[in-house]
């Protein structure tokens, strides 16, 4: 058996861990693999077939290469039985925080809030097809990522068309004080996902704090907050606007990647 280890840039969090469970799920050289977030690396312990490992994880465009390969003696892995029911737990706050944010951003009028909900719905969407395809074949694996991945990518550009509606538009100030109070929320929520995906890979749950502000979530819930900032400073909607822009595009390059799984 070998062991290699893979330097994956952008694996900023486990959404992105799950879509490579995903990917390389049905590749029956893989034995075991071994995630890292913290550092972005991932070991895999396989039989052969590097080429089509490689290959698999370079298709998600994530900034993967193999930094070493090395024979190993390792043949004993453990699962840790919890982590069916930590990743429950994930999927429950995310998906409670899309309907908290989504509601509080069309009550505030803030789009910042309404995509930071759609990001957290992604997550949610991520965490549950990890959980509802457990035992299920590949293919039913594929039609659920498909449908996912298309239902991002709606209301993605349904968020796009307000956004311009609204920056053509006289449209009243969002409401700062709601978008910062909710988002720190939200970075919190962030922050006990990540701690407890991390716990549940039986190393010591000791987060770093560079960790929680490298990950997409967090930035994203910081860009908020700094929009709202600058809605009560400038007067204007513009800095609301363009965070909800940008965010809308980082769920549909999500939405992308899942629509992968697909194919």
């Amino acid at each position: 058996m070998q062991k290699t280890q893979f330097e994956i840039s952008q694996m900023d969090c486990p959404s992105e861990e799950s879509l490579i469970r995903m990917k390389l799920d049905g590749i029956s050289a893989i034995r075991h693999l071994d995630f890292d977030i913290p550092n972005r690396t991932l070991i895999v312990f396989h039989d052969k077939n590097l080429e089509q490992i490689e290959r698999a994880i370079q298709e998600l465009k994530l900034g993967a290469k193999i930094l070493s390969t090395e024979d190993t003696q390792d043949n004993v892995f453990t699962e840790d039985s919890k982590q069916s029911r930590l990743l429950w737990i994930v999927l429950v706050i995310n998906f409670a925080f899309f309907g908290i944010e989504m509601t509080t951003g069309l009550i505030s009028r803030s789009m910042g809030l309404v995509a930071d909900s759609l990001d957290m719905l992604a997550d949610s969407f991520v965490y549950g097809l990890s959980l509802f395809a457990v035992g299920g074949t590949l293919i039913h694996k594929k039609r659920i990522a498909k449908l996912a991945g298309y239902f991002q990518i709606l209301l993605a550009a349904v968020g796009f068309l307000e956004v311009l509606r609204r920056f053509f538009g006289a449209e009243k100030l969002p409401d700062f004080t709601t978008m910062i109070i909710v988002s720190i929320f939200a970075l919190i929520a962030n922050g006990i996902c990540l701690y407890l995906l991390q716990k549940s890979k039986s190393k010591e749950a000791h987060m770093q704090a560079s960790m929680i502000f490298t990950s997409n979530d967090v930035i994203i819930n910081l860009g908020v907050i700094t929009a709202g900032l600058l809605v009560h400073w400038t007067h204007s909607n513009t800095p609301d606007l363009i965070v909800g822009m940008i965010v809308f595009i980082l769920v549909t390059q999500g939405a992308i990647r899942i629509l992968k799984l697909g194919k």
